[in-house]
C-alpha cells in the first residue's frame, strides 16, 4: 500500500524554521506539539506559521488511489482486464 506524501510548493520562499512549522502543521500537529518538538514557545510557532502563510506556498497532498479504497492493488486491477 502506498504512503501519503505532502509536497510544499514555494518552499524556497520559507526559512528553515518556517518549513519545519508548516510541515508539522500540515501533518496535523498542534501548535503546542510543534513547540515542544522544536524547543520553541507556542507564540513563536504561531508567528513562524503566520509569516510563512504571508509568503505564499501551496500544499499538495499526494494520496495513492488504493489508500482511498477507489482502486484495488495493481494485481487486482490486472485481473479485471
Amino acid at each position: 500500500m502506498g504512503i501519503m506524501k505532502i509536497e510544499i510548493r514555494g518552499v524556497e520562499k520559507l526559512s528553515f524554521r518556517e518549513r519545519q512549522v508548516v510541515t508539522m502543521k500540515e501533518m496535523g500537529y498542534s501548535t503546542g506539539q510543534i513547540a515542544r518538538q522544536l524547543g520553541l514557545v507556542a507564540s513563536t510557532v504561531a508567528t513562524l506559521y503566520n509569516r510563512a502563510r504571508t509568503k505564499g506556498y501551496e500544499v499538495v497532498i499526494i494520496i495513492p488511489g488504493q489508500n482511498l479504497g477507489i482502486f484495488g492493488t495493481p494485481e487486482e486491477e490486472e485481473e479485471k482486464t
